[in-house]
């Protein structure tokens, strides 16, 4: 296991759905972390979650640690995971029109006098959020309509709350036979606090709610998750809810 950090993920079907089409998964030993929100009739959500995820983490399992081509090798699994769903929506005629948003952690440790770096990969709208020194900031812009109209200026972040098309997103795993992934470098901080989350956490949760939750004195990364989650299905529960927590230890 990779040294410096701690982590913990929770998941829950929420107040609504019938059966959760999200999917979280960890391989600590490789300091990999993700997050993926399925979308489609049936089982189909569930189906294209699980196996976005398994097909990108096998893939970047299968040639780490190569820290020079890291940026590459996201990319190559973001299309692994892209391609395994569309095959398996096209081949399979129950599953037709089913995808997933996708949203992973990297962590590289310090080598040959380069610091550690964090590497985020995202496609659709669950986001990764950072916690330093109490500031709590997003990492990713949602791939999605309302996100496109507010860089527009055309919607204001609270008509974007109301709007009937908030649900629709621009990009996912799956929906075509490639996808455009973005990809950063990050530094990390001794400190810092990763937050994974699929879009039934952050509907449900403004950006202060997910602070409060966050910086509770003495919590543990369980206790956030439970609280997390817990708010969210108390605020509706309207969606499955998801979340990863990574924290920067040492």
């Amino acid at each position: 296991m990779f040294p410096g950090f701690n982590f913990a993920m929770l998941s829950s079907v929420g107040r609504v759905r019938s059966g959760n089409e999200d999917y979280c998964a960890a391989v600590p030993d490789r300091g990999l972390f993700i997050v993926c929100d399925g979308m489609g009739g049936a089982a189909a959500g569930e189906v294209a979650s699980e196996l976005a995820a398994n097909t990108f983490l096998t893939q970047m399992q299968a040639a780490l640690p190569i820290p020079d081509t890291t940026e590459h090798l996201l990319n190559s699994s973001v299309q692994a995971a892209n391609k395994a769903v569309h095959e398996h929506a096209s081949a399979s005629p129950g599953m037709k029109g089913m995808g997933t948003t996708l949203v992973a952690l990297q962590l590289e440790p310090a080598a040959e006098g380069k610091p550690r770096t964090l590497w985020l990969a995202h496609v659709g709208d669950s986001r990764c959020y950072r916690l330093r020194a109490g500031d709590l900031t997003p990492m990713t812009l949602d791939h999605s309509l309302v996100q496109e109209q507010m860089t527009a200026g055309q919607l204001t972040p609270e008509q974007a709350e109301r709007s009937p098309m908030r649900n629709i997103i621009t990009r996912a795993i799956g929906s075509g036979p490639r996808v455009e992934p973005e990809v950063q470098e990050l530094t990390p901080e001794t400190g810092d606090l990763y937050l994974l989350g699929s879009d039934g956490l952050t509907r449900d949760l403004s950006d202060e709610d997910l602070a409060d939750h966050l910086t509770t004195a003495d919590a543990t990364l369980e206790s956030m998750c439970q609280s997390l989650i817990d708010a969210a299905n108390a605020a509706g529960g309207g969606d499955n809810i998801t979340v990863l927590l990574l924290r920067i230890e040492a």
